[in-house]
């Protein structure tokens, strides 16, 4: 299904089987709504699961203008306004849960819960660079040429050896990725900093990290729960893309942790 979302024509799905509470997942970085297909079925039933692809990502139409962070918050709020959803449960991964922490700063009446999953509370000097960097490499050479170091960043090798169907899809996505759409997603990462509000979220929160996870370090996502106050810490055996590679010991924290919310 399509909206036009301040100005960029947006891809979504809701599964709604069960009516119940909203439940917003925002995917990754050269990602889709695809990442979530196993938490929309997990949690369908109970909840109302919006899922939906970024600027530039999957099938939602890449932004002809530069874009922050906080503007993806804003794309979120609307989203929801348009369908008629009061306020979610809003689950964030990479580049998602710094849309989901910015949205619970920006638009607090519209949040029941937020999950922030392998993200930051903010982008260090050093490793600004490194995001522009990205950004003039994909628009030179395409997604295609990123694949195999992104795999690495997002997976243990266990976990790619004994899954090479998810690998596969998931590679796919990555590639199918447009060159312009990464760009100017990775040039928002660059300035996120969410420091200076994270202690006003008065929502109930949870961190989740990966332990193996080497392009957001277990410590730095710490950082967020130790800003927002009451906020619960989870680390999983995994890299970045935990709820992918611990699917069954996500899946299971997130419920219990919603449980706890309604």
């Amino acid at each position: 299904m399509q909206l036009t979302i301040n100005g960029i024509d947006t891809r979504y799905v809701l599964d709604n089987e069960g009516g119940g509470p909203w439940l917003v997942f925002i995917h990754q970085l050269a990602g889709d709504l695809s990442v979530w297909d196993q938490m929309a079925g997990y949690f369908r039933n109970d909840f109302t699961v919006l899922r939906y692809d970024l600027r530039g990502h999957g099938e939602t139409a890449v932004s002809p203008d530069p874009f922050t962070i906080d503007d993806l918050a804003d794309d979120l709020a609307v989203l929801l306004d348009r369908l008629g959803a009061p306020s979610a449960h809003v689950v964030g991964l990479s580049i998602g849960a710094m849309v989901a922490q910015k949205f619970a700063i920006n638009h607090a009446d519209k949040v029941e819960s937020l999950t922030v999953v392998g993200a930051p509370a903010f982008i260090s000097e050093d490793a600004r660079p490194t995001f522009a960097q990205r950004a003039a490499s994909v628009r030179e050479s395409g997604t295609a040429s990123i694949v195999e170091a992104t795999l690495d960043r997002w997976f243990t090798p266990e976990f790619r050896k004994a899954h090479p169907e998810v690998i596969e899809q998931i590679a796919d996505t990555i590639a199918g990725t447009p060159a312009e759409g990464f760009a100017r997603a990775a040039e928002a990462v660059g300035p996120f900093d969410a420091r200076d509000k994270l202690a006003s979220v008065r929502k109930r929160t949870l961190v989740v990290a990966g332990q193996h996870d080497v392009g957001t370090p277990h410590a730095a996502s710490k950082v967020v729960a130790d800003m927002v106050p009451g906020a619960r810490f989870e680390l999983l055996n995994a890299a970045h893309l935990s709820p992918v590679e611990e699917s069954q010991r996500f899946s299971a924290i997130l419920a219990g942790f919603m449980r706890d919310s309604t």
